[in-house]
């Protein structure tokens, strides 16, 4: 599918929020958190460049489900990391055996589900900890209001990565022609959700 202009106006805006979250947007926190919202905002930026230079074709390559789960399990973990001081470590040791086990299944040839189970297993709980967590601690006056908007942004990446992981496995949730039309503008909502949560709140 072509990419239009509007497509690509829509991941220029991205990666330029992108860079701006891991440029400014996370400055004052502790070490760990700022280092894993800039990997995580990092490779959000260096995926809506590449789309934009090189248009959808990139998501034919192999290591697009890998690299989809960077940016929720960074996310994740510097958001637990943050507010979440006794899960701290179980956590982190989650976040590395799932980019592990993610990588390991999709890098070697494996038949059945166990690839396709792994990869909701990881997506899932980390989609589910962006989304619930900062609407949680916001709820409970541990953060503004406006921090729950990181929790919708978590929900809509959770959804835009198990869409490219499915249509990846070969078994998609919507027809390639979808979500590549919706993707764009989903990776633009999620972004401005990110940026503004994080700032405001």
């Amino acid at each position: 599918m072509k990419m239009t202009s509007l497509d690509r106006i829509l991941l220029l805006i991205t990666a330029i929020l992108a860079s701006y979250q891991v440029a400014v947007g996370i400055d004052g926190f502790t070490a760990f958190p700022i280092i894993a919202y800039t990997i995580s905002f990092g490779v959000l930026l260096v995926a809506g460049l590449l789309l934009f230079i090189l248009g959808f074709d990139v998501l034919d390559s192999p290591i697009v489900v890998i690299i989809s789960t960077i940016i929720p399990l960074s996310l994740a973990t510097g958001l637990v990391w943050q507010h979440l001081a006794s899960f701290r470590t179980s956590y982190l040791v989650f976040a590395i055996i799932g980019f592990l086990a993610i990588g390991i299944t999709r890098s070697l040839s494996m038949p059945g589900k166990l690839p396709t189970i792994i990869l909701a297993i990881v997506h899932g709980i980390a989609g589910m900890t962006i989304f619930l967590l900062p609407i949680i601690i916001s709820i409970q006056g541990q953060t503004k209001p406006l921090f729950s908007l990181v929790g919708i942004g978590g929900a809509l990446i959770g959804i835009g990565g198990l869409l490219l992981s499915f249509l990846k496995t070969g078994r998609p949730i919507l027809s390639r022609e979808i979500i590549l039309r919706v993707f764009p503008g989903l990776l633009l909502l999620t972004t401005i959700c990110f940026v503004v949560g994080f700032k405001f709140g």
